[in-house]
Order: structure tokens, then sequence, then C-alpha cells
């Protein structure tokens, strides 16, 4: 997918599916949105000296994951800059919470074994929550600090519904919402609130955007 995006004349903004070289900026622009995420925070214990460490690999290895599991994985550019990104499990799968055991294997090595229960679960409580039947999970998305608030946020959800239009047997985009700004965003962008979901401590916010024609549950 490569889709020039609506934008002003004198601005370049594309979207594109990441290539391997891509894959280390990604997961930078990644760290940087995720690194205060509470979610984040409880299961790799933020108040331990090596949180950021774990943080950065847990993160690198879920790219790998996704790469070596060719799961839709997008760039925004703002000329050849990148400014975005957004990571998505497809409805493809077939094996649920459960489908990167390699990537689980390696976390356990770097993230240690309570860490990486503590994301499985919060995997397979989300995703049971979900009210479809196969649809896409919104796992990751950033915008770089530098270009927050100018509009690139819609620019990537723009794309993300492009990747949903690619496959007509999926029912919507459905994605876990942990911050009242975030909340905000998603709901600008047609995310329908599903429900409150607690993982751990940490409270958020189920949220769905279906395609379009399709019925919740159908």
């Amino acid at each position: 997918m490569t889709q020039t995006v609506s934008a002003p004349q004198d601005v370049d903004i594309r979207a594109t599916y990441l290539a391997a070289e891509d894959l280390k900026l990604a997961a930078s622009l990644l760290y940087q949105a995720y690194h205060d995420d509470p979610v984040f925070l409880e299961i790799f214990h933020g108040d331990k000296e090596d949180y950021e460490q774990r943080l950065r690999t847990s993160i690198r290895e879920e790219l790998g994951a996704f790469w070596q599991a060719k799961q839709p994985m997008v760039g925004l550019y703002l000329g050849e800059a990148m400014v975005g990104v957004a990571c998505l499990n497809g409805p493809d799968d077939g094996v649920g919470f459960e489908r990167f055991w390699h990537w689980r294997l390696k976390m356990l090595l770097n993230a240690g074994y309570f860490s990486t229960k503590q994301m499985m679960e919060k995997e397979k409580r989300i995703m049971s929550q979900v009210p479809l039947t196969k649809f896409h999970m919104l796992s990751f998305i950033a915008i770089h600090p530098l270009h927050q608030h100018h509009g690139f946020g819609h620019y990537l959800m723009a794309a993300v519904n492009t990747v949903l239009e690619e496959h007509p047997d999926s029912q919507g985009v459905a994605v876990y919402a942990t911050n009242d700004k975030y909340r905000e965003f998603f709901k600008d962008v047609d995310y329908e609130l599903i429900k409150e979901v607690q993982v751990g401590k940490v409270n958020g916010a189920l949220m769905v955007h279906h395609r379009e024609n399709t019925l919740t549950g159908s």
C-alpha cells in the first residue's frame, strides 16, 4: 500500500507499508509514545531501573514478530521523514492471543516470566471482549512528538481505514485506549466505546471502528 493523503498542496504526506529498514525508526517512535503508558508501566515495572531497557527490547521484539508474521505495519511520511506509525494484527491469524509464541519466548529472557504472563493475559482479556468475529486489532500507534497536534494522527487513521478496506472479511478495527486524550482522539475518528476493561490495576476503553454496514456481533 502506498497512499498519498489529501493535504495542502505544499505538504507531501504519504502512507505506505513499512520496509525492513524502517523498523528501527518505527521502534523509536513507539518507544516515545508508550514510555508513560499505564499498562506498560505496570507490566514492565516502571519503578525499576531497567524499565526503559526492557520496554525498548519488548517493542523491538514485537515489531520483529509483526514483520515475520506479515502483519500490517503502516508508516506515515512527511517528505522522506517518518512522522507516524501504526501496527495492526490482521483477522487471519487463526490463533488469537497466542499468535506470536516466538516473540514471547524471547520476551521471557528479556522481560521476565511475570511480565510475559501479564502481557499475554492483557491480550487475552481485551481480545475476548471485542464483539466481532473477525477484526483487526490496532496494537500500536504513534506520531512523532514534534509533529503532534497538526492533524497527522487523522492522516494515519485514514491509512488504517485503507488497510481495513483491503481486507473485506474484517468487520472492523478494535483498539484499547488507556488515556483520556486517546479516547477522545479515537472517538473523533469514528471509534465507538464498547466497554471499560480493567487490565491489572489499569482501566482502559475498548473501542471499535465498524466497517460500514457491519452490525456489531454479526
